[in-house]
C-alpha cells in the first residue's frame, strides 16, 4: 500500500481513521491545517463516518489492514494509531484480529513513525487498569487484568502496545505519546457495538427493556468525544512521553445512567437486570491531574449536553 503527495502542511496518518474516534480526530486535524491520510480496513469502521470528508482536498481514505506492512511514499509528521476493535461485542467476536492489531499493527505503525521521523501517538485505554484495585485510576497504577479471560484479548493487546511504544521511544528515540482513553461517547458510535451508551439509547428509542448487567452499581465516567479529541491533540503537541489519562472524572453508576436515558427518551422502557459479564470492571474513573498539569486540559461538555447531542444523532440514524 503506497500513497504519495507533496504539501507544506503537516501530514498525519490516522490508523482506524474511519472509526468513531478516528473520524472525529481526522476532523480536528483537518481543522488544525493538517493533511490527513486515514487508513482503515473497515472491519469495525465505516465509510459513512468520513463521507463528509470525501471531497476534502486534504483528506484521503486508504482501505488497508495495518497488521500488514504500511508504506507511505511521502513525508509524515504524525502517526496516530487508533486502529482496533474497541467494544466488548467487537473484541469478543474478533479476538485474534484484536490481538494482531494491538501487536503487529502497533509494530507497523511505529515502524512508519520511525522511518519518517514522525511523532507517534498510541490510543491506549483505561482497560489497561482492568478491574482496578485503586480508585480513581492514576497513570502510575499498573492494573488488575486477567490475561486469559475473555476481555484479556483487548486489555493485553493494549498493554503490549504501550510496552512496544515505550521500547521504540527508549531504543530508537521515536517521539511517542500514549493516551489512556476512558469511556467516550458521541455521534458516529455504532448503534449495536455493545457499549453502554449506544445500547441504552437504542433500546430506549425502540421502547424495549434497557438491559443493566449486575445490580447496576458498577460505575463509568463518560467523556464527550470533542473533549477527548481536544485532549489527544494537545497531547500530540506536548513534550511528554508518559501515559496520560483523558476522560471525564464525573462518575456515575450504570443504573443512574439507565435512569437518565429513560428520562430523556420517554418511550416507556423498563430496566431489566442480567448477570454481570466475566471480568467486567466494578469502577472506572480517571484521575486527570496529569492532563490538567501537562496539557492544561479539562473536559468542557456537560454530560447532559453531550448525551442530548448523541440521542439526536441516533434518532436521525434510526428514524425513531
Amino acid at each position: 500500500m503506497q500513497v504519495s503527495g507533496d504539501s507544506k502542511k503537516p501530514t498525519s496518518v490516522v490508523t482506524g481513521g474511519a472509526g468513531f474516534l478516528g473520524s472525529h480526530l481526522s476532523d480536528r486535524l483537518l481543522s488544525e491545517g493538517h493533511r490527513v491520510i486515514a487508513i482503515d480496513n473497515l472491519i469495525t469502521g465505516s465509510r459513512d463516518n468520513v463521507a463528509h470528508l470525501a471531497d476534502h482536498p486534504d483528506f484521503r481514505l486508504i482501505v488497508h489492514n495495518v497488521t500488514e506492512y504500511i508504506s507511505v511514499d511521502e513525508a509524515v509528521d504524525f502517526v496516530f494509531h487508533f486502529a482496533s476493535p474497541a467494544s466488548p461485542v467487537d473484541y469478543l467476536e474478533l479476538p485474534i484480529q484484536t490481538l494482531k492489531v494491538g501487536s503487529l499493527g502497533t509494530h507497523n505503525a511505529l515502524g512508519l513513525a520511525k522511518d519518517k521521523g514522525a511523532t507517534f501517538l498510541l490510543a491506549s485505554t483505561s482497560e489497561v487498569y482492568g478491574d482496578p484495585l485503586i480508585h480513581p485510576q492514576t497513570e502510575d497504577y499498573w492494573g488488575n487484568v486477567n490475561p486469559i479471560g475473555p476481555r484479556g484479548v483487548y486489555d493485553e493487546a493494549k498493554r503490549f502496545a504501550e510496552a512496544i511504544t515505550m521500547a521504540y521511544h527508549r531504543t530508537h528515540g521515536v517521539d511517542t505519546k500514549i493516551v489512556r482513553i476512558f469511556n467516550t461517547y458521541g455521534p458516529r458510535m455504532r448503534l449495536r457495538d455493545g457499549r453502554v451508551v449506544p445500547a441504552f439509547i437504542g433500546q430506549a428509542l425502540e421502547g424495549s427493556s434497557i438491559t443493566v448487567f449486575g445490580d447496576g452499581s458498577q460505575t463509568r465516567s463518560f467523556c464527550y468525544v470533542s473533549d477527548l479529541v481536544d485532549g489527544i491533540f494537545r497531547l500530540s503537541q506536548s513534550e511528554t512521553h508518559e501515559p496520560v489519562n483523558i476522560g471525564n472524572p464525573r462518575e456515575m453508576s450504570i443504573l443512574e445512567f439507565a435512569e437518565k436515558i429513560t428520562e430523556l427518551i420517554d418511550t416507556g422502557s423498563t430496566i431489566e437486570f442480567r448477570p454481570l459479564p466475566e471480568d467486567d470492571p466494578k469502577v472506572r474513573q480517571p484521575n486527570i491531574s496529569r492532563a490538567e498539569e501537562i496539557l492544561n486540559w479539562q473536559p468542557q461538555v456537560p454530560f447532559e449536553e453531550g448525551i442530548v447531542e448523541t440521542i439526536g444523532y441516533f434518532r436521525k440514524k434510526t428514524g425513531n
